[in-house]
């Protein structure tokens, strides 16, 4: 069975962090690579066309609450009221499996759960040069002009804070992108830590 890893990926808005994930998980199946992508838990209403354990976890606050103090999330945070988070028990049980356990999360989840789990594995993915990445946001065509200075100005934090990660992924093209996580995830198997079992004689 292969060595689970715990890969955590972030990157600021219009990074094409989704696009770049869904089609991680293509590759990911296609080479019969056993993964789970990390699911958060809400206690905000569920939306329209949203499914439960698919979309969030959806809880009440009291639940969450009690999660919280049994030290069961990896990760949360308060947004417009609502609790999110997410849950410690699957993501363990599927490293524990050997799966690749992949984290969408921004850089303050991020840096929690690597708290958490030191070994975690961390990329932050950004287009060629931080000037496409305002004309991605300004291509989308769907929010205003100060919501969209407002994200860049997020951007430039967390470009700032990006050392804190193992590696720095480009997205110029999908494809590319996704064959440097791959390869970050080889690398990943080869390191001594992992590998040293096999030394014994």
């Amino acid at each position: 069975m292969a060595d689970g890893i715990k890969l955590i990926i972030s990157g600021p808005s219009g990074a094409g962090k989704g696009t770049v994930i869904a089609r991680l998980i293509e590759r990911l199946e296609a080479l019969s690579e056993a993964y789970y992508l990390s699911i958060s838990m809400t206690t905000r209403y569920m939306r329209e066309g949203e499914t439960d354990g698919v979309s969030y976890y959806f809880t009440d606050k009291a639940k969450f609450e009690a999660l919280l103090a049994q030290k069961g999330l990896l990760e949360h945070n308060v947004y417009n009221g609502e609790y999110y988070g997410t849950p410690a028990a699957p993501a363990e049980e599927a490293f524990a499996a050997g799966k690749i356990v992949l984290f969408d999360i921004d850089i303050n989840g991020g840096r929690q759960i690597r708290e958490r789990y030191p070994d975690a594995v961390t990329c932050f993915l950004i287009p060629p040069a931080f000037s496409q990445l305002e004309k991605r946001l300004r291509g989308r065509g769907t929010e205003s002009e100060d919501k969209i200075r407002h994200r860049i100005d997020i951007a430039r934090g967390e470009y700032a804070a990006a050392a804190d990660y193992d590696y720095v992924i480009v997205n110029d093209t999908i494809d590319d992108a996704v064959e440097e996580i791959l390869a970050v995830v080889m690398a990943e198997r080869c390191r001594m830590c992992r590998r040293k079992p096999l030394l014994s004689i």
